[in-house]
């Protein structure tokens, strides 16, 4: 695409004639000057950036580690004019450095603008997505503004990003000090995975470090080793800036002294500064501040379900996902309520669903562990939620379970309570039980025993779910007397027997060992074809 600038063509020019002709410049006069429009590119306004989401990750996974990069020590290359100029650029923040920590400063220069430059210009591209917001909020708090460059060393404006320490987030927060200045972390949500929320309690902390410390560079060395540590080091060595304490550290105990890691991070973060302040002189694109995704925020309930929240909104799950990188599950927490962002088009949609009572199918949640015998179906059962959802919730495909792991269990927002008279036949069938449940029961047992059906105890004994607890009473509609499961009640009845599984076993080879039918194996244990059985699990075989 071209422009028109104002001057001269020649008759040297007609080739151009054609095209000056198409734009409505004119003409070409042989052997005259005639002034006419000089062709120039025009430089389009690149597309902005969009935020990241993570790459087929689950969503209780990171997309990205980040540790702390240290440069070649051994990088003798000399500093181009433009980085030597970028060197003595004066901060706002500024500090005297001798000769050695001048040479580190210079180091992270080189290697920010040559062996490191593409993770830089990465880092310069999510920052024009979360840095606006996150200046906003520094210039709030009246805080130095070049201490918003800090996300740049934490995790290059990274929300998906964890440390191996577990730090995570654009700030990089632990999860106690983020739980110290409101950020929840659990089993369903990261808020130190929130840009907006975490570049408010970096604010905070590093403000509080300030007020600590009185120095912004032992603040910031703080942030990165913990306010103990500097405390100590200060302490131990009588240093009143962060260089003078670099340069003492060697009087410190091993326990006690610096990691290299931190002895780098407040030269790396003035490496950065200055190269922000001279981006477009070291060949960097200018960094542009109107590429923020313009967001509403909106509070939502406890147990929202966000999948059919952006459905209901208009929003593809992945463009939500790349809003709303806190979320560790398809459903907010359960039991609080919780921020999320959405597009300005999408909020009356948004506040519509959010008004409905269905938008809320999981406001409560039973933490439930997996025990020997279990299934998802069995599991389904128990609670009444389908398998697809128990998946969904806890992020699983795999049909396997194992012992001793744990499950969130979701449950229904809109669910009523037993009702009175519920509870009364239940308190009556207790008080006339005249059976008493043993371990390995099962209701199928139970009811084929005494010549009635599931159904009917349930009813009697106002039963909501399958489950037993051995010890528990159960009244038999029409029994006079306790009758035992293994009682013989024809010629065609059997013997209930206890099998206890043995390695290599399957359902098939036990119902080929007791000559008995695979579907009657499964029905009497409550067994569905994907169940799973493991060495030591009990089985219920009815044999002649």
């Amino acid at each position: 695409m071209y422009i028109f600038k104002s001057g001269f063509v020649t008759s040297r020019t007609c080739t151009l004639a054609l095209l000056v002709l198409l734009l409505g410049a004119g003409g070409c006069v042989s052997g005259k000057t005639t002034p006419q429009p000089e062709l120039q590119p025009v430089v389009e306004a690149e597309a902005c950036p969009v935020p990241e989401a993570e790459q087929q990750a689950p969503l209780n996974e990171a997309e990205e580690v980040v540790e702390l990069e240290v440069p070649p020590a051994d990088d003798n290359q000399p500093l181009t004019e433009e980085e030597e100029q970028a060197l003595l650029t004066q901060l706002d923040i500024d500090i005297e450095m001798d000769e050695d920590d001048r040479r580190v400063v210079e180091s992270y220069i080189k290697y920010f603008t040559h062996r490191a430059r593409g993770s830089f210009e990465r880092y310069l591209e999510r920052a024009e997505i979360y840095l606006p917001a996150a200046r906003d909020v520094f210039r709030s708090k009246g805080l130095p503004e070049e201490l918003v460059y800090l996300a740049f060393v934490e995790s290059g404006f990274n929300p998906n990003a964890y440390s191996r320490a577990g730090a995570a987030g654009v700030w990089q927060f632990m999860p106690f000090t983020g739980r110290k200045y409101g950020l929840r972390y659990d089993w369903w949500i990261d808020e130190r995975r929130d840009p907006y929320k975490s570049a408010e309690a970096a604010s905070n902390y590093l403000s509080w470090l300030y007020g600590e410390f009185g120095d912004w560079y032992l603040a910031l060395a703080a942030y990165n080793a913990g306010e103990g540590k500097i405390g100590r080091a200060i302490k131990g060595t009588g240093a009143e800036s962060f260089f003078e304490l670099t340069s003492k550290n060697h009087k410190l105990s091993r326990r006690k002294q610096l990691r290299r890691e931190t002895q780098h991070y407040v030269p790396k973060f003035i490496a950065i500064v200055k190269i922000m302040r001279n981006l477009e002189e070291l060949g960097f694109k200018p960094l542009r501040m109107d590429c923020a995704p313009e967001l509403e925020s909106l509070e939502v309930k406890g147990g929202t379900d966000l999948l059919a929240l952006a459905e209901a909104s208009g929003m593809k799950w992945d463009d939500f996902r790349k809003y709303n990188t806190a979320f560790l599950r398809y459903v907010s927490p359960p039991d609080a309520k919780s921020t999320v962002y959405i597009t300005p088009a999408a909020k009356d949609k948004a506040v519509a669903f959010l008004s409905k009572a269905e938008s809320r199918p999981y406001a409560g949640w039973v933490d439930y562990k997996v025990r020997n015998g279990d299934s998802w179906y069995r599991i389904s059962r128990k609670y009444g939620v389908p398998i697809a959802v128990l998946k969904k919730v806890n992020r699983k495909t795999s049909n396997m379970l194992r012992p001793g792991q744990r499950l969130m269990i979701p449950r229904s927002g809109n669910a009523k309570p037993i009702p009175e008279s519920f509870q009364a036949t239940r308190a009556i069938a207790k008080k006339r039980g005249s059976y008493v449940v043993s371990s390995g029961d099962t209701l199928y047992d139970i009811a084929r025993s005494h010549n009635t059906s599931v159904a009917t105890l349930k009813r009697a004994n106002s039963l909501r779910g399958n489950t037993l607890r051995p010890g528990q009473k159960l009244y038999i509609p029409g029994d006079s007397k306790v009758t035992a499961v293994n009682t013989s009640k024809s010629d065609k009845a059997r013997k209930a027997t206890v099998y206890k599984v043995r390695s290599g076993d399957s359902l098939w080879a036990i119902a080929r060992k007791f000559n008995v039918t695979h579907n009657d194996l499964m029905q009497w244990n409550n067994l569905s074809r994907r169940s799973i059985i493991r060495p030591g699990d009990k089985l219920t075989v009815y044999v002649e």
